[in-house]
């Protein structure tokens, strides 16, 4: 592997870490689905006391807020203590409902699976163009998720041979790792590559998992802003990323991302 044969900006890297859901592969929107069914019958059969506290989930600004790139234990407990919500944790026997965090976030596992079943997912195609381009430069590749999902939609997309190391949401639990803003996950992938964290890059679109990149200590946060708008640019560089792109094919050009 030569440096040249990199995008510019990772040149001084030895290894990436990708997140999967929004980052790989375009997960995130079924998730947020599955979130917003499922915290909504939440609102309605637990009405918070505040009015303004009432209003449906948003797909966009609480998904990013509240759950994107966590577990979704702490996602479910995150969002219902923010709309004043504070339910028993209840059990992992709990059946999907409404009545405990740990129901809440076993409904929205069962409706995430049934469209994943339905919609299916693909891989962004300006991700898979860098893959390739790293895969054949034999540069080190992971994918670090807090989803159980990882490693099947990875599969789907056609993208898992193109990694080298893979720290899903069962390995986490398997480890006792924590969820991000933790940089656990990350940790253990570039581990699992040999490199250390210094040396090494990471790829987000959420703002808890741009915090675990910079709490972690990696030598490069890359920010990834689907939403495409001014104020989820902003909030990824406030968290900590130090550059942001709408699309990761755009690290491919000659010109440095926009900071």
């Amino acid at each position: 592997m030569t440096a040249e044969a990199l995008p510019r900006v990772l040149r001084g890297m030895a290894a990436a870490i990708l997140d999967t859901d929004g980052v790989i592969t375009d997960s995130a929107r079924i998730h947020a689905a599955a979130w917003k069914t499922a915290f909504d019958a939440c609102l309605r059969d637990h009405r918070p006391p505040d009015p303004a506290q009432r209003r449906p989930f948003d797909v966009r600004d609480d998904y990013l807020r509240y759950v994107d790139g966590k577990s979704r234990l702490d996602g479910a407990a995150d969002f219902l203590a923010a709309r004043g919500l504070h339910l028993p944790p209840g059990d992992p026997a709990d059946e999907p409902g409404t009545g405990t965090v740990r129901a809440v976030a076993a409904l929205k596992e069962r409706l995430f699976t049934e469209l994943l079943r339905e919609q299916g997912v693909d891989a962004y195609p300006g991700t898979v163009r860098l893959l390739d381009v790293l895969h054949a430069a034999r540069f080190p590749l992971a994918a670090a998720s807090a989803s159980r999902h990882a490693r099947e939609l990875l599969e789907h997309a056609g993208v898992l041979d193109l990694l080298d190391a893979l720290v899903d949401g069962g390995e986490a639990a398997r480890l006792h790792l924590p969820g991000k803003p933790d940089p656990a996950l990350f940790l253990e992938a570039s581990r699992r590559l040999g490199v250390p964290p210094g040396a090494a890059a990471v790829v987000e679109d959420a703002l808890a998992g741009v915090e675990a990149g910079r709490r972690g200590g990696f030598g490069l946060v890359v920010g990834v802003d689907r939403a495409r708008t001014p104020q989820t640019r902003a909030g990824l560089l406030k968290q900590g990323a130090d550059l942001v792109v709408q699309d990761l094919g755009d690290l491919l050009t000659e010109e440095s991302p926009e900071n």
